[in-house]
């Protein structure tokens, strides 16, 4: 019986929260766990270095660098101060290419901001650097804390991936230029573009939502699409409809990854692992946070109320019946075992996907990309050192069920993913 190959990638720690929900109002943030003892500072490039080493030594597909991380906002403004700033990820790509191998270096672009020829440039830079390693997340200003006033934000990402991709292409795989043409509702461009195809042809390109604007967009052009965690049956039927998309576009199944972004706990036992995940959560989970999380679903103004008091004794102001029986919900949660406003928002909000010991956890990862939820993951660690910990404790026993990789077997990003780009490597 042929075993499923796993699709793994990393984000840094403290990388925002992937896995929030409808049922997650607590709207967390970049969390201080990058500030940890070992994680470094977010401008010291040895910090990077070190990431990208335990993600290469882990044989993972690709590191993702945020252009810029969402602050948790309420009331139009962000509820937390912002972290540190962080250096612009296609420059940190560019340094991490020269002491990585074949890990993939993936960089998050506004595509409200960016210019067709002078993107384009940049990632072609990067994949020539890197040897046919690099990626772009694209990302439409709804993805960051400010939208730059564009009536059309998701049709200029599509567009800018259209003309990049023309430009990318305007070289013959022989090395040989060619005028390009692109005019478009939001880019007139024409001329030559100075650098030529890639070893991967050109850059993997990536996507990330879960809307029917995002889906669709994902099954025409994107390499990869991540997905929030969910669910296996609700994950499985998000799957099978992005795959069964891709036909429309002259696409077979495999040319799209699903990958699922994901939070992982581990312990010795399943008691420590747990322990470990509920002191992550309080530790998430700040006095401002909490507030802000039960005034969006009471409806009320609670700047000077105490977070380490009950919650509030009136009824929820929200009319909708959604926001009405979450409310019932916490604070049937609260009665239940006693808790306060920030122990309620703790408990409720910030679940972790897969909490268990490293075998657990590796079973569960496999039983769900074998039954058809996900090609992959991105893990977004919420310690220092969660991507070391995984790398050395999960990843082994992902091997050992034949599922995940034992080495590299192409240079590039493509081959890695398996995705066709217009090159021999391909398919290493």
């Amino acid at each position: 019986m042929t075993v499923r190959q796993l699709h793994l990638a990393a984000a840094p720690p403290g990388a925002g929260r992937p896995d929030a929900g409808a049922d997650d109002p607590a709207g967390l943030g970049p969390d201080a766990v990058w500030a940890g003892t070992r994680a470094g500072s977010r401008i010291a490039f040895a910090a990077y270095e070190r990431l990208a080493g335990t993600a290469e030594r882990g044989l993972f597909d690709f590191l993702l660098l945020d252009e810029e991380p969402p602050l948790p906002e309420h009331r139009g403004r962000p509820h937390e101060p912002a972290p540190a700033g962080g250096p612009e990820p296609v420059a940190v790509l560019n340094a991490l290419a020269g002491v990585t191998t074949r890990l993939g270096l993936a960089a998050t672009v506004n595509a409200a901001r960016a210019q067709p020829y002078e993107l384009a440039r940049r990632l072609a830079t990067l994949d020539h650097l890197s040897a046919g390693r690099a990626g772009w997340r694209v990302a439409a200003p709804a993805d960051f804390r400010t939208g730059d006033g564009h009536p059309d934000p998701y049709g200029r990402a599509a567009e800018l991936v259209l003309a990049a991709r023309r430009l990318w292409d305007s070289w013959t795989p022989e090395g040989v230029p060619r005028p390009f043409v692109h005019r478009g509702r939001h880019f007139d461009i024409a001329g030559g573009f100075g650098l030529p195809r890639s070893p991967q042809g050109r850059p993997v390109v990536i996507r990330s939502g879960e809307s029917e604007r995002t889906r669709e967009p994902a099954a025409a052009w994107a390499d990869v699409l991540l997905v929030r965690h969910a669910p296996p049956e609700p994950a499985r039927a998000r799957y099978a409809d992005v795959k069964r998309r891709l036909a429309a576009y002259g696409r077979a199944p495999g040319d799209l990854k699903v990958m699922s972004r994901i939070t992982v706990v581990l312990g010795d036992t399943p008691a420590e692992a747990r322990e470990r995940a509920a002191g992550i959560r309080r530790r998430l989970v700040t006095p401002r946070h909490a507030l802000c999380a039960v005034e969006r679903i009471w409806g009320t103004d609670l700047s000077g109320y105490d977070p380490d008091g009950p919650l509030p004794r009136s009824e929820p102001r929200a009319r909708d019946r959604r926001t009405r029986a979450l409310a019932a919900r916490w604070r049937a949660l609260a009665e239940d075992k006693g808790l306060s406003l920030r122990e309620t928002v703790t408990e409720a909000s910030g679940r972790q996907s897969f909490v268990g010991t490293p075998g657990t956890v590796a079973a569960e990862l496999h039983r769900y990309a074998e039954e058809g939820a996900a090609d992959g993951f991105l893990l977004a660690p919420q310690l220092p050192d969660g991507l070391e910990e995984f790398v050395d404790r999960v990843v082994p026993l992902l091997q050992e069920r034949s599922a995940f990789r034992t080495e590299y077997r192409g240079g590039t990003l493509r081959s890695h993913l398996g995705v066709p780009g217009g090159t021999a490597d391909d398919d290493g």
